[in-house]
């Protein structure tokens, strides 16, 4: 691409793509996708964006074009990459000049020659560093800017590559720029600070934002950029350093007006400070050991004590907990049990930990944390007043949560405590008698096991609090209702449960939706417990199931509804059938609260689940809520539809429970499955249920199911046994096996394009045990119930492979019988030695030549499947059932579903169930004796070793 020439055309086009008519705007993107990879392309684009005389928007979408054509094209073996000669002018080019104007522009520059530098420096681009190096000490103001930006991303960049030989090449790289980054750190940060104690305003936030740029460079250097660090006196100076700066930074945010602008940077300096720290720690906890002391008392000093007051913010004082965290939680500067085993770094770590967290120190922090910081705000009160459920999202993990003060205080709480629960345990003990700490006492629950006596608290003082309903005493009441449902697995006897579902009931009442919602939360812990008894739950079932849809109707935030959605699904889960008389009303409202809901896909996804426990709840009576079900599941399993994305797992768990409680199957329920042959192409994680649920289909109703769908479902199968995993090849059997299993006539023909593969599989002796236990479990069926086809595809296997049929047979019975031991599911090895025994009575010489591995498989069979009946001293096959029995279910059981029922009726026509194989060795014996005559059985009977033929004896004994 000729330069002169091509940049009027490249511009034109760029100016074009920055069009908001897509008519003009598609086209522009497609020639400029064509130039991606022509010579020249990215010269052009240089010279665009290099142009400050341009408009900025057509700038801005260079550099975005350039950036994309570094990833793909940048690398030697990449398809269409760059000329060496191309490259080497771009590099100077990008370098020439620090210059550009605008902002965003030039993070992206500094960023695409991070990017370049990734794969190029310092082999390819030795000048690179120096050019910056040189750049930032240049007098002029926007060019040392630049220079110090471009300098940062590199340095990132470089930081983050991980190979040996690039971790050589970045620890190289420190050594040689690691003083200069200090001493340019230092003098920003010093004229940052004269600046601002002579107020000037505009130089100090110029200052400022170098000093943060410079910060962010040694950041990177100190903290990847060497293997040993302590060795080093400048890493260990500058670390030191950040200490004494921090404490003016802080004191520069305490004299700095609230609304100078400065004042967000200068937090925003010192935040990067402990982040330093931090990093360092996280990575090097062994060289950190000089500065652990210095860090808790920094830390505690500001965060525990009046010296932080008027001068610490939030964020600084999660990053000090954090740090604290770190120090406390920190495996490296645990000794081990056996003290000698111990690296003496970590020893020394011990000692001055143990040293620092005196009692007096470890009392102060834990009562400072329980009288100070796990006290609700003046905010945060007016935020519960007039935003309650807004309030209680905040409280239970809004999306700001993990980064906010009361989880980072309420977490360094509990690994403090459970460092040195000794000593503070005593301290907490005495506090809760003097202050009402339940907070503490929650979070600490499993620390303080036996030291407090939850069910005498309970009964003697938690019980009163719930009780005072004035609404200043709701926190309170609050607070109390979430610490049971702390100690609920944890202590609390199982005979006050009555006690606690009834002060639930009165709570879930309550006039305050904050308690209301906690309330639910700790009625969900309950029922969620182990100790969980159905039958102490059902008097006060209706009562909580009303007062919870009450809420349900009442809440209108996205994650609140999610929340009581989830409560109610606990515990329509639990109780299961005994929802029945309840669940009218929910019913009612849920297509109501999906058509709500339509934008919020991680609600729907509760509803799904909710509507999975009610279709069990509900059983055969679920039938009801097809007009609504039926299209949820439709919508939710439809792959060309976007909210299948977050939809589909729950959706297939919906379908699959349908199906399983269906009492028959309706034309919309068939129907749906025409979204199944799309999920099978996809192949994710999900395939486990999409076979569930083809199963459940062939329970439910084979013949018209498969009318509509086996060619569809052959073909898919067919398809997905080229590749797919062993374990998904035996799913894809088992649906084989179950609709052999439910119709031993069609079902052959149906699948008949898989049975030569499987034959083939046998004969040839598939090498995975599991896969060959399916392959034999399939031709066991057809062998067995259809013999007329098996014979057919006996003919098409010798045709196929040149055989005589008899050969084939008989390597197949001798493989069958060689690979019995890889069948381990009883049925199916009852299944093999009736299917081997159906080829007798026979002259077939092959059959005759097999007839000892016949009887082989058959006695193993008896031996799996025969008990000993003791008075009448014969024997019974174990797998005959008679008739269908409703089993006995107790409360905590689950009924059983309509498949279940199901597979119970298909198994009294199953000959596993219906033949005894005493009864049909016998009769396959006598009939070949019969055919042989006397003399020929003898012989027969002859090639069987003797002691399989006493075992046979003794089975067979009264006939």
């Amino acid at each position: 691409m000729d330069l002169n020439s091509a940049s009027t055309i490249v511009l034109q086009v760029l100016t074009q793509a920055t069009s908001q008519d897509t008519a003009v705007l598609k086209p522009a993107e497609e020639q400029l996708k064509q130039w991606e990879t022509q010579p020249g392309f990215y010269s052009v684009l240089l010279n665009i964006f290099t142009n400050h005389s341009l408009d900025v928007n057509v700038r801005w979408l260079a550099v975005l074009y350039f950036k994309n054509g570094i990833d793909r094209y940048w690398r030697r073996v990449a398809p269409h990459a760059l000329s060496e000669e191309e490259k080497t002018t771009l590099r100077a080019g990008l370098i020439a000049n620090f210059n550009e104007p605008v902002n965003q522009i030039a993070t992206q520059i500094s960023v695409l020659i991070a990017k370049v530098a990734r794969v190029d420096c310092p082999r390819q681009w030795p000048e690179l560093i120096p050019t910056l190096l040189e750049s930032v000490k240049v007098q002029d103001d926007l060019q040392q800017h630049r220079a110090l930006l471009t300098l940062y991303h590199v340095t990132k960049t470089l930081a983050s590559k991980r190979l040996a030989a690039d971790r050589k090449l970045f620890y190289d790289l420190t050594s040689g720029i690691y003083s200069f980054a200090c001493s340019l750190w230092n003098h920003h940060t010093d004229t940052f600070l004269q600046q601002i104690c002579t107020g000037n305003e505009t130089g100090a936030t110029n200052s400022l934002e170098r000093t943060l740029l410079s910060l962010k460079v040694l950041r990177k250097l100190t903290v990847h950029g060497f293997v040993e660090p302590h060795w080093n006196a400048e890493v260990m100076g500058f670390l030191h350093a950040v200490f004494e700066r921090l404490k003016q930074f802080l004191e520069c945010s305490r004299s700095i007006r609230a609304e100078n602008l400065c004042r967000d940077r200068v937090e925003k300096t010192i935040i990067l400070f402990t982040k330093v720290l931090l990093d360092f720690l996280d990575q090097h906890p062994f060289s950190f050991t000089s500065l652990i002391q210095r860090s808790l008392e920094f830390a505690v000093s500001y965060v525990f004590t009046e010296a932080g007051e008027g001068i610490v913010f939030e964020q600084f004082i999660v990053q000090c907990m954090n740090l604290i965290k770190m120090i406390v939680k920190n495996y490296a500067y645990k000794p081990s049990k056996n003290i000698e085993d111990s690296s003496p770094e970590t020893l020394e770590a011990h000692k001055i930990k143990a040293a620092f967290f005196t009692y007096p120190t470890l009392m102060e922090i834990c009562r400072r944390l329980v009288t100070h910081y796990f006290l609700l705000t003046k905010e945060e009160l007016t935020m519960w007043e007039e935003d309650p459920e807004g309030f209680t999202v905040e409280e239970t993990g809004g999306d700001s949560w993990k980064y906010s003060l009361r989880p980072c205080t309420e977490v360094l709480f509990i690994d403090i405590f459970h460092e040195y629960n000794q000593t503070l345990a005593p301290v907490l003990l005495e506090m809760v008698h003097s202050l009402q700490v339940y907070n503490a006492v929650g979070l600490a629950a499993y620390e303080l096991f036996d030291s407090v006596d939850f069910d005498q608290w309970f009964k003697n003082q938690l019980l009163a609090e719930l009780q005072v309903s004035h609404n200043r005493y709701k926190p309170i009441r609050r607070r109390v209702i979430w610490l049971i449902g702390q100690w609920i697995s944890v202590k609390f006897k199982s005979d006050l449960r009555p006690v606690l579902y009834q002060t639930i009931c009165n709570l879930l009442q309550d006039q305050d939706l904050v308690v209301r919602i906690e309330t639910a939360t700790t009625l969900k812990l309950t029922v969620d417990d182990f100790e969980f008894r159905t039958d102490q739950f059902l008097p006060y079932l209706e009562s909580m199931f009303t007062l919870l849809f009450k809420l349900l109707q009442e809440v209108t935030e996205c994650d609140t509804k999610m929340h009581v959605l989830h409560v109610l699904s606990c515990v329509i889960e639990r109780v299961n059938i005994q929802i029945q008389p309840y669940v009218g009303c929910l019913v009612q409202y849920l297509p109501l609260l999906w058509k709500q809901s339509e934008e919020h896909n991680m609600l729907r996804c509760a509803i799904l689940t909710t509507l999975v426990h009610l279709v069990q709840g509900l059983g055969a009576d679920s039938k009801n809520l097809y007009p609504f079900l039926l299209p949820v599941i439709q919508l939710s399993t439809d792959v060309t539809q976007p909210p299948h994305v977050y939809l589909l797992e729950d959706g297939l768990e919906l379908w699959l429970v349908t199906l399983e409680n269906s009492p028959c199957l309706t034309p919309e329920l068939l129907r749906i499955f025409q979204n199944m042959p799309a999920l099978l192409e996809l192949s994710s994680e999900n395939l486990k249920n999409c076979f569930k649920i083809i199963n459940a289909y062939i329970f439910l109703s084979s013949s018209e199911f498969l009318q509509m769908y086996a060619s569809v479902l052959c073909q898919s199968f067919c398809s997905l046994l080229k590749d797919i995993t062993t374990e998904g090849q035996v799913q894809v059997l088992k649906v084989v096996e179950n609709v052999l299993k439910v119709n031993p006539v069609l079902g052959p023909q149906m699948f008949q394009p898989l049975l030569p593969s499987i034959f083939r599989g046998i004969i040839d002796g598939e090498r995975y045990p599991v896969v060959m236990s399916t392959y034999l479990g399939i031709m066991g069926r057809v062998l067995l119930q259809n013999t007329r086809f098996f014979s057919l595809l006996l003919s098409e296997m010798a045709h196929e492979l040149c055989q005589e049929s008899d050969q084939i047979l008989g390597n197949m019975i001798e493989m069958w019988v060689d690979r019995m031991d890889n069948i381990t599911q009883p049925e199916r090895r009852k299944l093999s030695a009736l299917a081997l025994l159906s080829l007798l009575p026979s002259l077939n010489t092959v059959i005759q030549d097999k007839f000892c591995g016949i009887i082989n498989i058959s006695v193993e069979g008896l031996h799996d499947v025969m008990t000993e009946d003791a008075e009448a001293g014969t024997y019974k096959d174990c797998m005959l059932m008679a008739h269908f029995e409703q089993p006995k279910v107790t409360d905590d059981e689950e009924p059983p579903t309509e498949q279940d029922k199901r597979k119970k009726l298909l198994a009294l026509k199953d000959p596993v169930h219906t033949v005894s194989l005493q009864q049909f060795i016998y009769e396959k014996l006598k009939a070949q004796q019969e055919l042989l005559g006397e003399q020929g059985f003898q012989a027969l009977m002859e090639t069987v070793d003797t002691e399989i033929v006493a075992q046979l004896q003794e089975f067979l004994q009264g006939f």
